[in-house]
């Protein structure tokens, strides 16, 4: 019999966080951190961290783990979230999956397998040479089908995406050779809300962010590391707005609605993401009734 999974996701600030902790409380669940950013110690405004208050005594794991030096990837959170699903159940407790990377959500719950390939230094230093749409034309010709899920300017994934091209071994050839079978008896939920109310929401936690102290943050994250701005994690939303204000002296304002509008845009990709890639059950968080028939829809599944 496969193990029981609980997944909550859908695009940022649409109000995860609170409703795992919901569930948690109603079905003895635990939280698997399924955000790919969150990980990271000392970087905790900008990533939306939940703090200890919020987790009213739930555990919580993969959680404020690891220096933000240290490079996590999908293949990590794969094996770490599975050792901690078979623990979490071992408990007696339900495996709580929470974030929004859909990817890394993916690689939990699917057979995907991560090759470990030698790295050639000499290309990756000629890739690092290149502009992002310099990457995604050269990806169009190695690996067309790849370009499909990437983002052009998602410059990580598109290196990645190149390099195993270069090494023989096509991204979309490896996804495809494998089986896309269902790991676990997973129910995925997918919280939903009007665009509109969404984007305001996105704007005014933006906004809540800098009164939390998210410049501050940044700030002296940059005081003890100046090359902030070359780690991975600090490419991500939230940080990487603020190099311009700090190197070429942008306005924090112009640093604020950068934050907001890229907050955004990822909120719709993110929705078009999930919508393509997983057998979500949405729930629109505006309709009074949906936690009474989210409510009930577990407990359904759960006695499958």
């Amino acid at each position: 019999m496969k193990k029981k999974v609980l997944v909550i996701s859908g695009a940022t600030g649409v109000g995860k966080t609170s409703c795992s902790i919901d569930l948690a409380k109603q079905f003895q669940g635990e939280i698997i951190n399924g955000d790919a950013m969150q990980v990271y110690q000392g970087l905790d405004i900008g990533t939306a961290k939940i703090t200890k208050e919020e987790m009213e005594g739930i555990a919580h794991h993969l959680i404020d783990c690891f220096p933000y030096t240290y490079s996590y990837n999908v293949k990590i959170f794969q094996e770490m979230a599975r050792a901690m699903v078979d623990e979490i159940t071992a408990r007696g407790h339900l495996p709580i999956v929470c974030g929004g990377t859909g990817l890394y959500i993916k690689s939990l719950l699917y057979d995907y397998t991560f090759e470990i390939q030698e790295k050639d230094e000499d290309f990756l230093s000629f890739l690092s040479t290149l502009s992002n749409a310099q990457l995604y034309a050269i990806l169009t010709h190695v690996d067309k089908e790849a370009c499909e899920t990437i983002h052009p300017h998602n410059r990580q994934r598109l290196i990645r995406a190149i390099e195993m091209a270069h090494s023989g071994k096509r991204k979309s050839d490896v996804i495809r050779s494998q089986a896309h079978e269902m790991l676990y008896d997973a129910y995925i939920i997918g919280l939903d809300m009007d665009r509109t109310h969404l984007y305001e929401r996105i704007d005014k936690r933006v906004e809540q962010m800098i009164k939390n102290g998210l410049y501050e943050e940044v700030s002296e994250l940059l005081k003890q590391d100046p090359h902030i701005w070359e780690r991975g994690c600090f490419q991500s939303i939230g940080y990487k707005e603020w190099k311009d204000h700090f190197q070429n002296g942008a306005s924090m304002e112009d640093c604020i609605k950068a934050i907001q509008k890229n907050t955004r845009n990822f909120a719709k990709r993110q929705y078009t993401w999930f919508r393509n890639q997983l057998p979500m059950h949405w729930y629109n968080v505006e309709e009074s009734d949906w936690r009474e028939r989210l409510l009930a829809d577990i407990r359904a599944w759960k006695t499958q």
